[in-house]
């Protein structure tokens, strides 16, 4: 399996920047792709930017502000958020896709993060 440790939430006023890094160990060979995700409370968890595998993708919400990155020999994925906005507190976690392992949907996607905690004041 893979494990996932997001960090580099925290508090920052509007306008500001933080950059989530999530670190993947174990059977990193697994990951054919890799997801940023957020929830915010009472809210579903939606998807904010994923690499695919060749690129990276980011929602239109998130377009201009937020910016996906790996570092692939460390096994480190990025996401660079600046000119956050209220709304975009939540609860910020990782979720990688294992297809290169496993064809059982449960086991692809079943690797979470604990998740990272970004709150942005206005």
């Amino acid at each position: 399996q893979v494990q996932l440790v997001e960090s580099g939430g925290g508090l920052v006023q509007a306008g500001g920047s933080l950059r989530l890094s999530c670190v993947a160990s174990g059977d990193t060979v697994c990951i054919s792709a890799m997801g940023w995700y957020r929830q915010s409370p009472g809210q579903e968890r939606i998807l904010v930017a994923a690499w695919t595998g060749s690129d990276f993708k980011v929602r239109d919400f998130a377009k201009g502000r937020f910016t996906m990155s790996r570092d692939s020999a460390k096994n480190i994925f990025y996401l660079e958020m600046n000119f956050l906005r209220p709304e975009d507190t939540a609860v910020y976690s990782c979720n990688a896709d294992l297809q290169k392992c496993y064809s059982d949907y449960g086991r692809r996607f079943g690797s979470w993060g604990q998740g990272t905690q970004v709150t942005v004041s206005s």
